[in-house]
Parts: structure tokens; sequence; C-alpha cells
């Protein structure tokens, strides 16, 4: 029996995050509500801090906030290579896996896969059963061979589930399918599909479909977009198209980036018990540096962010539960100009710029490790990591006064802008306590709290 690998240092372990206890992460998924308990789900290889053959690492929490570590829910067997990706559904009492059969029957060469649709359920939340006539879906005719990622959601007593997919042309798309009773699915509709590779992708990951605020939204991950001034800078990106269905395809207004950081991918969504559309991701990029590899461990979750509509863009916000980490007021006031304030690894920071701010506003260090935050001329909000290719930008819409949000973990920064107008994920990888240098005085309140220190149970 293989032994899950062990963690040999606790340097970049984050507090307020959720992580492996060892080994590989990287996709959310199965973000959904089961007798009483938040799920989640993710891509995991127990047995190496590099990506292997996938199983589903599982944890559970009753706030979305302090999470139980769980047994591994999937792992792969004779028949499959790997289970990718997938979400979760309630139904007939049990919650139901719906993920990827990924299938690697050359050895020799991983490109040559194919991918299927497979079920799994339990009654308890944390024992599962695959379905024995699995897969339930096959690659259809006039798919390439990606077809992935299946989002499955209940409307009526009509299940249906969104999946990423690529055209024989070679361009990415969204189908949507419909079944009674999840294991039989027909298609409905090919919902959206990328207009060129350059601008919209040649393979949409980990799909999402969701109406929220009066708008219909495809969430995804496009592959392939290439970089356009200070959009798309990472190897893949994470977003949206918004509009309407019309006669079963989305009317929308092109591809939105939804984070605009250097650590974000494969989001999935989730309706709380009490309406929130929920949104959690990956906290890295495929294209991330990751030097926790050398301590046993990779990848961790961003935050749960609570979406809305607002002026034609989706809007992020902390979910209200995260207020519940504040374990002691840090600062509380106007800041001296230029002067360091201690944060130490855990906090929480929030300033609120009541004259027009203009140029660096903020610098958070650790003496070795900083980002930088700056708005320039024409609303242009711009990060600087001091890392290479460390800058990322993206232009803020609304006016005075500014307002930011930011949390600050072992290995991490999450940063709000604007009300959650625009965010930006960062994996930062702190070696000593974290000041805050104020290097503007258009701030005249700022608030900040040292946040818990230890929220997962392995």
């Amino acid at each position: 029996m293989k032994k899950p690998i062990p963690i040999t240092n606790q340097r970049y372990r984050l507090g307020y995050h959720l992580m492996t206890p060892g080994g590989w992460m990287n996709d959310p998924n199965g973000f959904s509500f089961f007798k009483g308990w938040y799920h989640i789900f993710y891509q995991y290889y127990p047995y190496e801090a590099q990506w292997g053959p996938m199983h589903w690492g599982h944890a559970r929490s009753r706030d979305l906030i302090h999470w139980e570590t769980l047994p591994v829910a999937l792992e792969p067997d004779a028949n499959e290579n790997g289970c990718f990706s997938g979400s979760a559904v309630v139904y007939d009492d049990k919650l139901w896996l719906i993920y990827t059969g990924h299938h690697t029957p050359n050895a020799v060469d991983p490109e040559d896969f194919y991918q299927d649709q497979r079920v799994a359920w339990s009654e308890d939340g944390i024992n599962f059963t695959k379905y024995g006539a699995n897969p339930v879906l096959k690659t259809p005719a006039g798919n390439t061979k990606h077809f992935r990622d299946p989002k499955v959601w209940q409307e009526g007593d009509t299940f249906y589930m969104v999946l990423g997919s690529q055209d024989l042309d070679g361009l990415g798309r969204a189908l949507i399918y419909s079944s009674k009773d999840l294991l039989h699915w027909e298609l409905t509709t090919e919902l959206s599909k990328a207009k060129s590779k350059e601008t919209e992708g040649y393979m949409w990951e980990c799909p999402d479909f969701f109406h929220l605020d009066g708008k219909d939204i495809l969430l995804m991950s496009p592959q392939g977009l290439e970089a356009d001034g200070d959009r798309f800078r990472n190897l893949n990106q994470t977003g949206y198209l918004m509009g309407n269905v019309v006669d079963k395809k989305l009317q929308h207004d092109g591809f939105v980036e939804i984070d605009n950081g250097h650590d974000f991918y494969a989001t999935q969504t989730m309706l709380t018990p009490d309406g929130r559309r929920v949104m959690i991701a990956w906290m890295n990029a495929w294209d991330s540096p990751m030097p926790e590899i050398e301590d046993g461990w990779a990848g961790a979750l961003t935050l749960p962010r609570e979406l809305s509509v607002k002026d034609g863009r989706v809007l992020q916000k902390p979910i209200r539960e995260l207020t519940g980490l504040r374990q002691e007021v840090l600062l509380d006031g106007a800041l001296e100009v230029e002067r360091d304030y201690k944060l130490g690894h855990l906090a929480e920071l929030e300033l609120t710029f009541t004259e027009k701010a203009e140029g660096v506003l903020l610098l958070l260090t650790d003496g070795d490790k900083s980002l930088q935050l700056s708005l320039e001329a024409g609303g242009r909000f711009v990060i600087n990591r001091n890392t290479k290719d460390g800058e990322r930008a993206a232009v803020l819409r609304t006016g005075e006064p500014l307002k930011l949000q930011i949390f600050i973990d072992r290995s991490s920064a999450e940063i709000f802008v604007a009300d959650g107008e625009l965010t930006f994920t960062e994996r930062i990888y702190w070696e000593n306590d974290v000041n805050c240098r104020l290097l503007t005085k258009a701030a005249n309140q700022v608030k900040a709290w040292r946040l818990e220190s230890e929220c997962n149970q392995y």
C-alpha cells in the first residue's frame, strides 16, 4: 500500500485557506450542501507534491471557513486512469458526484487519451459508491477528445449539465445536457462557442452556468487566449460570458476576466441554503511557481466569495462568515504615511481613501517579499509583486471613495478593490512578519485584524 506524502516543513502552510494534508491539489470540485454540511472536493494526488493520477480529496464545513478533511472520495480504478473534475448535486436523499473519467490506454503517450462522464453517490456524505454501469455519457461525435468538467444543477424535475468541450474546428465551447435521473443524458444545446482561439480559447475548462440578478452567466476557464495589454497575462484565464439565453444560445458581450491576479483558476460556485451564489477557486495557476512542493504539498483554494451583478459586471465580496476569523484588532484609525505597521502572518486589512487616490497607495512587505498597490490616472489599478513578471493590472470603473480589503495568509494575499469590482489573487511566500506601509495621505480610515491561524482539521 502506498503511503501519502508527509509534510516536511510548515513554513508556507496557510492558516485559514483549505489545503491538502499533504500532496498535490488543483481544481475545486463538488461544491455543495448536504445534510447540514458544506462539502468541497478537489483534484488531489496524495502520494507526491506533483500532479499525478487524479483523486477527489474531500473536506466538509459547517460555516465555509473551518474545514474537516475527510477520506478520499474517489480514486482511479481499473476502469479509469484519473477521476477528473466535476460537481455534486443532492437527489433522492443522496449526494451524487458527477465527474470526468480520464483514460490513457497508451501508457507511453499521455496525450493519447479519451474522456467520459461518470457518477458516484453517497448516503452519508463520506463514503461513495461508483455507478456500476459507468460511464453515463461518452464523448459525442463532432467533438475532439477534450470533453470534461461537468457542472450539474436541478431545475424542477430536470437535471442539467454544462460541459467543457472542443469542437472539431479546435475552438472551445460549452454544451448543455439534460436528464431526469442523472444516469441518462441528452444533448440540449451548444450554449456558447469561442469566436476565435486568440480571444476566447481552444478549450473551455471548468464551466459553470447560473442565473444571477437577472443575468445568465457562463463562468469558465478558457485555454489558449493571447495576451492583450493588461488582459490575459497568465498561461490560462478564468472569467465569464454574461448576457441572456435566447433560443437556447447565450447572447453575451464578450469574455471578462473575473480575477486579475497571478494565482486564480478553475472556479466552481454553489447556491447556499440562504440563496447566495458563492464561488471558490484554485489559488494557483498552471504557470505559478510553487515552492511549497519542496515541503510535501502544493496548492490551495481561495476564500469563498459571494457573487452579485452590478452595472454589467460580476462583483465579488468575501462571504460574511469570514468576519468570524477576526481575533484581535491590530489597527483602527488613521495611519502615518511611510511608517511601517506590523500585521504578522495572518491579517485582514481594510482601507478607505476619502480624498482622490492616485499614485502608489500601499506597500505590503516582510523585508524580502513585497506587494505594491497603485492607482494610475484613468483608473488603472496596478499590483506589483517583486517576482518575475510581477505586474498585473485592470481598469477600475467606479469613482471615489476607493476601498480596499486585503486578506493576508502565510503564503497568499487576496485583494478586493472597490467592494469587489476588481480582485487580485496572489500566492506570495512571506518569510517574515508582514508590515503595511501607507504611501499616500488620501487614506483616513484603516482597520486591521489578526485572523485565526488554524482553520483546517486533518
